[in-house]
């Protein structure tokens, strides 16, 4: 069992929002390809997880943040500390359907964090 204790709780500012980049649309239309260019680093899904700050109140998943109510704190603490599994594990807790979700959710929590 994975006790949550945030590892990383300045990494917002040490760490800059970024994101994959989108393929050219004119490529992505011949074919049913990723729409992102880059290959999922997975140091960069790390640093990038690391920017969870462990506010305390948690907007991303209130009622405008996530639709399906992932726990994004922990799955990104988890991801952070490179626990694959349990992030997995934790993330099927709320959601049934990650690979899907993933690729066509528009992230309402980004928009709901207090970093938003």
């Amino acid at each position: 069992m994975y006790q949550f204790v945030m590892g990383k709780v300045t990494g917002f500012k040490e760490f800059d929002r970024k994101t994959e980049p989108y393929r050219p649309v004119k490529l992505r239309i011949q074919d049913y390809g990723e729409i992102f260019t880059d290959t999922h680093n997975v140091a960069h899904l790390q640093e990038q997880g690391a920017r969870c700050m462990d506010c305390g109140v948690p907007f991303c998943q209130s009622n405008e943040g996530c639709p399906v109510d992932n726990l994004i704190p922990e799955w990104n603490d988890l991801v952070y500390h490179d626990k694959w599994q349990a992030a997995l594990v934790r993330l099927h807790k709320t959601n049934n359907f990650p690979e899907f979700t993933g690729r066509v959710c528009p992230a309402p929590c980004e928009g709901s964090c207090v970093l938003g």
